[in-house]
């Protein structure tokens, strides 16, 4: 047997490498501008920089996915149209393309992030790998909780789960509704999402956003309704009554159009400004004040997180995962959901009070980066990497291939 270096140099002594522990390893993901994309390029380019091999499949080019990323390769999945098919079958498309990587570049793990149709689709590749491929799934919530409870995928969340080499959730919340949906009966590791220190982006857009002296809230999302926009949007409306201020509604979705039609209808469609999906969150964040967040569920709450990050206090509704996120009264503000009224006094409380909103702004800011820092935690992948591969830490070259 012989150890490599990945660089095609053998070593006669394994202790040369020091720990150099190279995988390689597939992640698979939707290319959104949500949680679960983000988190998967985040984890593929956190773990490149580490010197493993990373390759990507998403029917696009993720938008975290910027430039040229040393160690991480992109692979495109596109499903073949053909006239005996009503729709183009992707989760096959994306088997496929899963397999051919992976022999290819002899990848050892395949990350699913989404039990359907990841994980099931990795669980297919493995097969036609003849088992050589181990599967890792990660579950973000809507495949839990929306899509695998629908009793038309329920199996084949549950057999993607079952029979994945290790599977990992994001919020103690979205482990514990796993086990009373599905009723599985194996270890399912919390490893939250993280969040990297903010660059220090230009806050010059207030100057042009609104004038001096007005205060600016945001809300980030998909703009679906499990998001209630119109609740962010009826908050709003209180909240300006009493205090000069703006709404930034970052993001695309089915309910952009209600909320438009509910700022003309109701005279203040001139104090926000719907934006569209954008990739500069952290210059949006910079001239924020608030964040809202009243979504009907949220397996974790990336968007609080970077907000937090940003120093912004964050109000949202104590539902899912945010409670494991945001502390209330401390980093911001967590309500019954639906209750906007409650929502719009907390946001005018900070508004009014300056020194409540920067000290509530720094306390979010340092759980953010202390609690939810992407060092320990991409560490956490690793360890469940190792654990699959069954290769003791005392080996130091888990990218070696034996001849």
């Amino acid at each position: 047997m012989i150890i490599g270096t990945g660089s095609g140099v053998p070593l006669d002594n394994w202790g040369e490498l020091q720990y150099n522990r190279q995988m390689r390893i597939g992640i698979s993901c939707y290319s959104t501008f949500g949680g679960s994309g983000v988190v998967a390029t985040e984890v593929g380019k956190a773990l490149a920089a580490r010197g493993h091999e990373v390759h990507l499949l998403s029917p696009t080019v993720p938008p975290r996915l910027l430039g040229f990323e040393d160690r991480i390769m992109f692979h495109e999945v596109t499903a073949s149209t053909y006239p005996l098919f009503e729709a183009a079958p992707y989760s096959i498309a994306l088997a496929s393309k899963m397999a051919d990587v992976a022999e290819h570049h002899d990848l050892q793990i395949m990350h699913a992030h989404y039990a359907i149709p990841h994980a099931s689709a990795a669980l297919l590749a493995r097969m036609a790998l003849g088992g050589r491929l181990k599967v890792v799934t990660t579950l973000h919530g809507t495949d839990i909780t929306v899509v695998g409870s629908d009793p038309s995928y329920l199996s084949m969340v549950k057999l993607a789960i079952r029979e994945s080499d290790a599977v990992t959730s994001v919020s103690e919340y979205l482990r514990d509704e796993t086990y009373r949906t599905f009723k599985v009966d194996r270890p399912i590791d919390v490893i939250p999402n993280f969040v990297t220190a903010p660059s220090d982006p230009n806050a010059g857009c207030r100057k042009w956003l609104c004038p001096a002296g007005t205060s600016i809230l945001t809300h980030i999302s998909n703009f679906r309704p499990v998001k209630r926009v119109m609740d962010v949007m009826r908050t709003f409306e209180r909240v300006q009554r009493e205090h000069p201020a703006f709404l930034v509604m970052v993001g695309d979705g089915p309910d952009r159009a209600e909320a438009e039609a509910y700022a003309r209808d109701q005279g203040f469609a001139d104090r926000v400004r719907f934006t569209g999906k954008q990739l500069d969150i952290d210059t949006v964040l910079a001239c924020s004040d608030v964040f809202l967040l009243p979504s009907g569920t949220e397996s974790f709450g990336l968007a609080a997180l970077e907000a937090m990050a940003h120093r912004v206090p964050v109000i949202a509704s104590r539902v899912g995962g945010l409670p494991e996120v945001v502390r209330h009264g401390v980093d911001g503000y967590l309500e019954p959901l639906g209750d906007v009224d409650a929502m719009a006094e907390d946001a005018l409380t900070l508004l009014r009070d300056p020194a409540l909103r920067k000290r509530m702004g720094l306390s979010a800011q340092t759980r953010a980066l202390e609690t939810f820092e992407e060092k320990p935690i991409v560490d956490q992948y690793e360890e469940v990497y190792e654990r699959v591969l069954a290769v003791p830490k005392s080996i130091v070259d888990f990218g070696a291939r034996t001849r």
